[in-house]
């Protein structure tokens, strides 16, 4: 039998949009739900409960509290005189919830400063989260238990380990963050297991200077309180298996994150060639997966970050994922980084993550599942903080449109100086404002014919530019293959404006908007260029004609 759920306001109350938005919530996690109406007598409350036996009792009033007082005096009264064994659950403003409260009645309160997780985790488990007390350490078991409501996620580092173990007990405390992501300074990601090499001048540059094992230790026993977050901690740059097995052992890291193709001399990250980290890239994550970490290849927002066109950042996100699930990778994480370009027009970049979407979660079958992560462009909020507050809100409604598992927040501050705790919680409080009232209804952006016509558009091309991959190197795993995605770069197959060319990188890809779109453009010609043109002018005559095979002609 199902069970049910009955709501009312109660007494002379007659606004019932608190109690019929919780009955919907309880509705879609398998609740039979009853609404009594505005202005339900006590008496009549009582007399429906005894009818129905339902497993819950939601009741709202939001007038004054002195009102209320006789009310729920009465009602509980009848309820112990009916031997009535129910849940009973109350919302109302601040000062009547306070009321509520003092009569220990109530299994749940809502007093308008909660949020819809709040809600769901109580219709899931019949208790408060504040009462929970095992917090999984698993990223999938949080997916799971507060989904459709997305994760958080931000990224915090002060330039002292003692400030950001406070910061992070102080996040902790607020609730509102449910993945810390610790950002390491560069001696850290690249020097840890070498102190010798480190530049004291770049002491704390950039994130926290973790320079023992007991450091780590310290940021995950600062999760241990609050909502105890989950805690996670950016990849090295150098030593990459060493630092892979730090970050397990102390953190119990919740997620790798790697770049497929970064992370060494090409973007002055370290010291590795091109050739080299890519195969690195690829170990590690095959290192994660036999040790049943979840896996996120950071990589399509490197190429938007350097204004590649959209149908590079499209195919990247493809190729990175491709790569995890040939690693053996279980769980993947895919991020997808709105607003890069920045001046990428709303339509036009939801077309182009739609297209990522479709291409990445292709790949799912019964080994190989994918996480969606959202997150702002970092060149997209503005240094004035009032701005950037806007933005941040603008662009977390355009992320809720592909229904996120995860937001990576990105702190409103960032564009003029590091996050505090209080950074922090204000900018996670702006996005569940926006998930708030997006979360059950929305107008669906991904059914608007531009954006449909562009994803399409982008689809065709990056499925264009893997064909002619396969096709030049000859083989079907091409795309798989580490030797041929730094080749692929280092021919210019794979690329983008900010890549110094010269030496082996040969590449000359120049891209501008139009039309709210990131494209490659032929300067000289004036005019952006299909995929099929770009290619071509990076071969020889000889090297097309030897690529003109069906499998890349069937995309033409």
């Amino acid at each position: 039998m199902d069970k049910i759920l009955l709501g009312a306001s109660l007494g002379n109350c007659v606004h019932v949009g608190g109690v019929v938005h919780f009955l919907q919530l309880a509705e879609r996690e398998g609740y039979h739900t009853v609404f009594l109406g505005p202005a339900i007598p006590v008496d009549r409350i009582v007399e429906e409960v005894l009818r129905h036996k339902p497993a819950m009792v939601a009741v709202g009033y939001r007038l004054t509290p002195e009102n209320v007082r006789p009310l729920l005096a009465e009602l509980i009264d009848k309820v112990h005189q009916n031997g009535i064994e129910t849940t009973w659950v109350f919302g109302g403003t601040g000062p009547v919830a306070k009321v509520a409260e003092e009569t220990d009645f109530f299994s749940y309160i809502s007093n308008g400063t909660d949020d819809i997780d709040d809600s769901l985790y109580f219709l899931r488990n019949g208790r408060r989260p504040q009462e929970q007390e095992k917090y999984s350490d698993s990223l999938v078991e949080r997916i799971n238990d507060k989904y459709p409501y997305p994760l958080l996620r931000h990224h915090y580092g002060e330039p002292s380990v003692e400030k950001t173990v406070a910061g992070i007990e102080k996040i902790a405390d607020s609730r509102v963050l449910d993945i810390v992501s610790v950002g390491p300074d560069q001696n850290t990601q690249q020097f840890f297991f070498h102190p010798e090499k480190r530049n004291p001048d770049f002491e704390g540059a950039g994130g926290v200077p973790l320079r023992t094992r007991e450091d780590f230790v310290a940021l995950k026993e600062a999760t241990q309180r609050g909502n105890h977050p989950l805690i996670r901690c950016y990849s090295g740059t150098a030593d990459v298996f060493d630092m892979a097995q730090l970050l397990k052992d102390t953190l119990n890291n919740a997620w790798c994150a790697v770049p497929l193709c970064w992370y060494n001399k090409l973007d002055g990250r370290g010291d590795r060639d091109i050739d080299t980290s890519v195969r690195e890239a690829v170990e590690l994550m095959r290192w994660h997966a036999e040790r049943g970490i979840p896996v996120e290849a950071n990589e399509p927002h490197h190429w938007g970050l350097r204004d590649a066109h959209d149908t590079m950042s499209v195919a990247m996100s493809y190729i990175a994922a491709l790569n995890a699930k040939n690693a053996g990778v279980r769980h993947y994480i895919s991020q997808y980084m709105f607003n890069v370009p920045n001046t990428l027009s709303f339509p036009m970049d939801l077309a182009r993550v739609l297209a990522m979407v479709e291409l990445v979660e292709s790949l799912h079958d019964d080994t190989f599942t994918t996480y969606r992560q959202t997150r702002a462009g970092l060149p997209f909020l503005s240094a004035d903080l009032d701005v950037a507050k806007g933005q941040l809100a603008a662009t977390t409604f355009l992320q809720m449109t592909i229904q996120p598992h995860i937001i990576h927040v990105v702190g409103f501050c960032e564009a003029e100086h590091i996050a505090s705790p209080e950074d922090v919680i204000e900018s996670c409080k702006i996005v569940r404002g926006v998930i708030k009232t997006t979360l059950e209804d929305r107008v669906d952006l991904a059914k608007d014919p531009r954006v449909i016509e562009r994803k399409n558009q982008l689809i065709r091309e990056v499925r264009y530019l893997l064909s002619f991959i396969c096709a030049f190197y000859g083989r079907d795993d091409a795309l798989t293959r580490p030797e041929v995605i730094a080749d692929c770069i280092k021919r210019g197959f794979i690329d983008a404006p900010h890549i110094v060319k010269g030496g082996e990188f040969v590449g000359n890809l120049y891209t501008t908007v139009i039309g709210g779109r990131c494209v490659a453009y032929d300067r000289q010609a004036g005019r952006e260029l299909t995929e099929r043109e770009r290619l071509q002018g990076l071969c020889t005559p000889q090297e097309w004609a030897a690529v003109t095979a069906p499998a890349v002609q069937a995309q033409d």
